[in-house]
């Protein structure tokens, strides 16, 4: 970590601004199918305008950097995405990985709107990557990877068109869909369930970015991996992590640490018997409560609401992230890549009433209300 910056927040908001603002600037007719052989197998996608500059921009939408993580793959740590026969169609979008649609329909309001809501799927460990038609194989175009927030429960990659971004930052843009809740973050504290199956989920997505973006015209050797929010703590911790090495250049975090309070636990135990009770799992054993819950149906397993869950947290399980993020700052193993930080005016504020309420805080006792004011939120 070479290089720790404090920038104005209108920096990282015009990033985040041209991802959020493509839904809006994707226009005319698809003029081409765009096809590029990964090494996986060949992929057709399809070539947008985008308002305001003549360039277009080929897209393509989920394409599959894991193996689904279903029946025993449940909780476990991705595998390698396997090969297929003939083209395969990467022109529609994928599904979100299993959530609570409702609680991210909710926060539609602070995007005004323009966050788009999919259908849901385990089936979901895949990406999507936007590229100026003009970089064809070779081109070498800067890479920029992006991990979307959502309190580690909810969701998307394809609610980020980065449409825009890749023709006005003359950039490849890859956007990366990782496993939520507790299927992204259950554990156990041991080897039935170690957790951070989500945070691996990245992992092998920047991995599959290694072995595949020079056809899109990407320069595997020039990765930018940003995120926001949630996604930003993701990004901070894989500066940090271990498994991480070597599979980017520089990163960006934009309103989120893994510092943040609550981000990460060292002690998973009670919060994992607190899900397997409350779906009727036995939590005798740890092999057990991972049987059990591998036997639900994936929707019996979205709890964030029913448990009144605001962030579903990362472990440091010893692998991963072999001690606590604030262990390894101050033993400095990380990664020595530039890194760029980022925070906004009134930051959190939007979600203070709905954290206030989960934890049955009166807003009126527990906060000043000059604090209210200035967070712009009623009272």
């Amino acid at each position: 970590m070479e290089a720790a910056v404090r920038v104005e927040s209108g920096v990282l908001v015009g990033v985040v601004c041209l991802l959020l603002a493509c839904p809006a600037t994707a226009t005319g007719p698809e003029v081409a199918q765009p096809e590029v052989d990964t090494t996986l197998g060949r992929v057709r996608g399809r070539q947008v305008g985008v308002k305001g500059t003549d360039r277009l921009v080929n897209v393509f939408l989920g394409i599959p950097f894991a193996q689904p993580p279903l029946g025993p793959d449940r909780f476990s740590a991705p595998h390698p995405a396997q090969p297929w026969e003939g083209v395969r169609d990467a022109s529609a979008a994928p599904p979100m990985c299993l959530q609570d649609v409702e609680s991210m329909n909710n926060s539609r309001f602070v995007l005004n709107g323009k966050q788009q809501i999919f259908s849901v799927s385990e089936d979901c460990l895949v990406l999507n990557i936007y590229s100026p038609a003009e970089a064809t194989a070779g081109a070498g175009r800067p890479v920029m990877v992006w991990v979307h927030g959502g309190a580690l429960i909810t969701g998307a990659a394809t609610s980020y068109d980065g449409s825009a971004l890749a023709a006005y930052g003359d950039v490849v843009v890859v956007t990366v869909q990782y496993r939520l809740g507790v299927l992204g973050f259950f554990s156990t504290g041991d080897e039935h369930a170690p957790g951070n199956q989500g945070f691996l989920d990245v992992v092998a997505a920047l991995r599959w970015v290694q072995g595949n973006i020079t056809p899109f015209g990407g320069d595997l050797n020039c990765v930018t991996v940003f995120g926001g929010s949630a996604g930003g703590s993701i990004v901070s911790g894989l500066v940090l992590s271990p498994m991480a090495a070597g599979l980017f250049h520089r990163a960006i975090t934009q309103s989120g640490v893994i510092t943040t309070p609550g981000i990460i636990e060292s002690h998973p135990w009670p919060l994992a018997q607190k899900i397997t009770n409350t779906l009727a799992c036995s939590s005798s054993s740890p092999a057990e409560m991972v049987q059990c819950l591998r036997q639900k149906q994936g929707e019996e397993l979205v709890l964030s609401k029913k448990l009144k869950i605001t962030i579903y947290p990362l472990t440091v399980d010893g692998t991963v992230f072999p001690k606590s993020p604030k262990e390894l700052l101050k033993e400095k193993p990380f990664h020595s890549v530039p890194f760029l930080m980022g925070v906004n005016n009134h930051e959190f504020s939007w979600l203070i009433p709905r954290i206030l309420e989960a934890l049955s805080f009166s807003m009126s006792s527990s906060i000043d209300p000059v604090l209210l004011r200035r967070s712009n939120l009623p009272g």
